[in-house]
């Protein structure tokens, strides 16, 4: 037997849960398979347990959880908790108090026929964008002034610092070194918001001890343009924190939908987190209807990031066997039930020769 990974699991709220549950199938498979071990420790914390304790994420377990090896997220959010209290208490507080300061968004078409857009197959969608985790406007508290009246001011500043932008940075750099177009973009908005003029000169400067990496650079506004009508043009994008919650979003349609597209939270010093990108969905909770494929993927993110590259590589490439078979009506929630969807990747990898 291999090496034992300690692994913490939230499932959280609403459809969090039951993609989780599809996730966890698939690591027993690659588990047996592959011959490593995860001593797996879960979590309740969501909506439902601050409901019935009034705690968000209690600090003993907070402590208990930085003693792990990696994090598998389900979903957080739902509308009875006021709005951003759930997320912000649990999602937040991992990414920001265990400084998680990459946000690595592979973003990869399976078929063509799951792209909405014309003529555009696998060979064009095939990225990883790196968004700055732990920064800008979503790390700092809004501040109103008048607050109610005709004259209430919000505000809520975009802050970077160097330290925090010249890591993002080379950590992009030295993955674009490991992918063959050697290609790395800078996407920011320094020509109007110029604090991000830091961004600009900080990637200049890296870029210097990166002779091998071909650089590249686009405003905000037109890398999303560039996304919808070229692809293709695209390898590995560093950006912002706020920009990059976007633009992957973005991502996530052109290759087929939320429901494929997973995501790491990444301290390369210490503890990460793996998740899908999309939400709760609440109204779906419990109706077996929703797509895992994205947590499956997640979990083929984590075994990367903890060495166990043998069963990562097989989980990808059982998704995307399945995902280019006819045997996928389609991605959308509820045109495969969700332990259906479980059940045809265990059966493709199953049929997978063995390395």
């Amino acid at each position: 037997m291999g090496k034992t990974h300690k692994i913490a699991i939230l499932a959280g709220d609403g459809i969090g849960p039951e993609v989780v549950r599809e996730g966890l199938r698939v690591l027993d498979a690659v588990e047996e398979r592959f011959g490593f071990a995860t001593e797996r420790v879960e979590y309740p914390f969501g909506t439902e347990y601050w409901l019935k304790t009034g705690e968000i994420f209690p600090d003993a377990a907070f402590a208990e959880v930085q003693e792990m090896d990696a994090v598998l997220l389900g979903a957080i959010g739902d509308p009875r908790a006021p709005v951003g209290l759930i997320e912000r208490g649990i999602i937040g507080r991992l990414r920001w108090d265990l400084d998680m300061y990459v946000n690595l968004r592979p973003i990869k078409l399976y078929d063509a026929r799951f792209c909405p857009l014309k003529d555009k197959g696998p060979e064009d969608v095939d990225m990883v964008i790196v968004r700055e985790n732990t920064e800008d406007a979503y790390v700092h508290p809004p501040v109103f002034h008048d607050q109610g009246t005709p004259d209430e001011v919000a505000e809520q500043p975009m802050r970077y610092t160097r330290k925090g932008t010249e890591r993002v940075i080379r950590y992009a750099f030295e993955l674009a070194r490991t992918r063959p177009r050697r290609q790395l973009t800078l996407i920011d908005k320094a020509n109007a918001v110029r604090a991000q003029d830091l961004y600009t000169r900080v990637f200049a400067e890296v870029g210097e001890e990166y002779p091998d990496v071909r650089t590249d650079h686009a405003y905000i506004d037109a890398a999303c343009m560039w996304m919808v009508k070229n692809p293709e043009w695209f390898d590995v994008a560093v950006t912002t924190n706020l920009f990059g919650d976007i633009i992957t979003d973005l991502g996530a349609m052109i290759q087929g939908g939320m429901g494929v597209a997973a995501s790491g939270n990444l301290n390369p010093e210490g503890l990460s987190l793996f998740e899908p990108i999309h939400g709760s969905m609440p109204k779906a909770a419990g109706k077996n209807t929703a797509n895992p494929v994205a947590t499956i993927n997640a979990v083929a993110m984590m075994l990367d990031h903890l060495g166990e590259k043998e069963a990562a590589a097989a989980i990808d490439c059982a998704v995307a066997e399945l995902l280019r078979s006819d045997r996928v009506r389609g991605l959308k929630a509820g045109l495969h039930a969700t332990d259906e969807w479980g059940s045809m990747v265990l059966e493709q990898m199953a049929a997978a020769p063995a390395a």
